[in-house]
């Protein structure tokens, strides 16, 4: 049947073949592999390619159920000349599991260049690679994915990613990293997320207010002058964003507005005189170092220590907004992720097991890099602040009493080469998570060079708003995953109604009418159904009225009219 043929059809075509001394005869062509592996199990066929005679020609074919979609870091293969890979992804990573071994036979030569077996027994058969299951979600991925790309063509930015995090486990559920071609289209090019670290701007502030809070230095309620939104440090100025700054205002309000000049005094003028404290702060976050990713390529952060020779007064106040550190989007959205998990921070996780098809052969559980990466009480202030940002601060276009979210904008210079001389361009990003009380999910979105055309680089403006269409789509398209508890407990009021209908279905003969009055539609559509009549429903609820009366005779091509209430 698998064949479209008898087992009497290939018996007699293979002795017929054999009597021609045909040395060759083809049974089938174009099999999947599942067929492939069921045909191996048919008598003769089992035996092997020397006892049974079976020659098979296998051809690898690549397919990508989601197209383009998350290709670079799921990975392919570009091979350089020398037949090295550049694959960066999950294939590359684990290509251990995925490539399988090559089977093996000793033969001998003979004549006419021909070769034949010395024996079966050399024979080692192939073994298929195992299955590497991704933690991405290709219906998340998928909401991701096009939020991102129409941002990029609307802004007519070079290049921008996107992730979003399970925030107890830390399991990517989606990552894109799109740039731009010189056609004007994206794809999937570097993986901007693991590889690209640049000074992050105002995202980096809430380094500030964990370590603020953290040496009880100060209080959310200290209040500080903006002086017209700018202030000098060595001769060079420290501006907000809006012109003319905000008056006087307290840390928090400074904070959820992104002020320069607020976040800014307030590191310095608490650790100008022992810098190191602050700085250890930063490498305790582990915001130093590589996350330590299965993937390879991970971007390596930089943050300047007052040991270095190179620290200089700059350095401190710089830091406080952003500028003169360097760390990838994955990095920081570790960061964020361990404030939305109560201070615990998981290490970013792309493969959930590996599989040999249905039995699982390794499976990855959460890895925790820093159990408590501050006490409760901050993390408690900090969560407060980052719902405020959208609430009423830089993101408050973002809000909706609907659905909550939570999170920080960015917007930073980034300078960059060209031509021999140096430029700059902005990048704007929005890391968060959703909803603000119980996180479920974080998220970071990055936008390099966006369009300055009409002044409208700023992150809340260009980032923030993937960030809320990814964090509403996902609970509005994605399919529920929540557990129904008590499924099987049993309500009385159903359970009447139920016996209701049974006993009044039971009753009744093919020739009357039964008396469905108080009814549910439901309920007297079904009995009438099993009856045979037809039925005209009038409204919704329950029965008020019948036009056949209870008792009278019917047929089975009686139509009865029922009115709900």
């Amino acid at each position: 049947v698998l064949l479209g043929k008898s087992a009497n059809f290939f018996e007699n075509e293979f002795r017929k073949a054999r009597v021609n001394k045909n040395r060759y005869y083809l049974v089938a062509r174009d099999l999947s592999y599942t067929e492939y592996v069921k045909i191996k199990d048919f008598p003769l066929f089992n035996l092997g390619t020397y006892k049974g005679g079976i020659i098979v020609e296998q051809e690898t074919v690549r397919k990508r159920p989601i197209g383009k979609i998350a290709e670079r870091t799921i990975g392919y293969e570009r091979r350089n000349s020398d037949g090295s890979s550049n694959g960066k992804g999950i294939e590359w990573a684990y290509r251990k599991y995925l490539n399988g071994k090559d089977g093996k036979i000793l033969k001998q030569k003979i004549s006419k260049g021909q070769w034949k077996p010395i024996r079966d027994v050399n024979e080692v058969d192939p073994q298929d690679g195992y299955d590497v299951v991704s933690t991405i979600d290709v219906f998340i991925q998928d909401i991701a994915h096009h939020a991102l790309l129409k941002q990029l063509e609307d802004y007519q930015a070079d290049h921008g990613c996107v992730v979003v995090m399970e925030t107890n486990t830390g399991q990517i559920k989606a990552i894109s990293n799109l740039g731009k071609a010189e056609d004007g289209s994206y794809y999937e090019t570097t993986n901007y997320a693991v590889a690209e670290a640049h000074e992050p701007g105002s995202t980096y502030k809430l380094v500030d207010l964990m370590s603020l809070l953290e040496d009880k230095k100060i209080d959310t309620s200290a209040v500080f002058d903006t002086y017209g939104g700018i202030i000098t440090y060595s001769g060079k100025s420290v501006r907000d964003s809006h012109r003319g700054g905000y008056g006087k205002i307290s840390l928090a309000r400074g904070f959820e507005l992104s002020s320069n000049t607020v976040m800014v005094q307030a590191v310095y003028n608490n650790y100008k005189n022992n810098p190191s404290q602050f700085v250890n702060h930063i490498n305790s976050y582990g915001l130093n170092k590589c996350l330590g990713l299965s993937i390879k390529g991970e971007g390596i952060p930089y943050v300047p220590q007052p040991s270095d020779k190179n620290w200089s007064n700059l350095s401190l106040p710089w830091m406080a907004f952003g500028y003169g550190v360097s760390i990838t989007p994955l990095q920081t959205l570790t960061f964020y992720n361990a404030v939305a998990n109560n201070g615990e921070m998981v290490k970013p996780q792309f493969v959930s097991e590996i599989k040999e098809w249905n039995r699982t052969i390794k499976k990855f559980d959460k890895e925790v890099i820093n159990p408590k990466i501050c006490s409760h009480e901050t993390i408690l202030k900090l969560k407060a602040v980052l719902l405020n940002v959208v609430k009423k601060g830089t993101a408050s276009k973002l809000y909706s009493k609907d659905f909550s979210m939570a999170g920080k904008t960015g917007t930073a210079a980034v300078n960059y080469a060209k031509d021999g001389g140096a430029e700059k361009y902005y990048a704007s990003s929005f890391v968060g998570y959703f909803p603000a009380e119980n996180p479920k999910y974080s998220c970071i979105v990055v936008v390099h060079k966006p369009s300055t055309v009409h002044n409208n680089y700023y992150g809340a403006d260009v980032a923030g708003p993937v960030f809320k269409k990814i964090a509403q789509k996902i609970f509005t398209d994605t399919p529920s995953t929540n557990e129904i508890k008590n499924i099987n407990k049993k309500i009385q009021k159903q359970e009447n109604d139920y016996d209701a209908y049974f006993v009044k279905s039971q009753k009744q003969q093919i020739s009357i009418v039964p008396d469905v009055k108080g009814m549910s539609g439901m309920d007297a559509v079904a009995l009438f159904g099993n009856l045979g009549v037809k039925v005209k429903i009038i409204g919704i609820g329950k029965v008020k009225k019948q036009s056949i009366q209870p008792g009278e005779n019917l047929s089975k091509n009686t139509i009865i009219t029922l009115e709900l209430s």
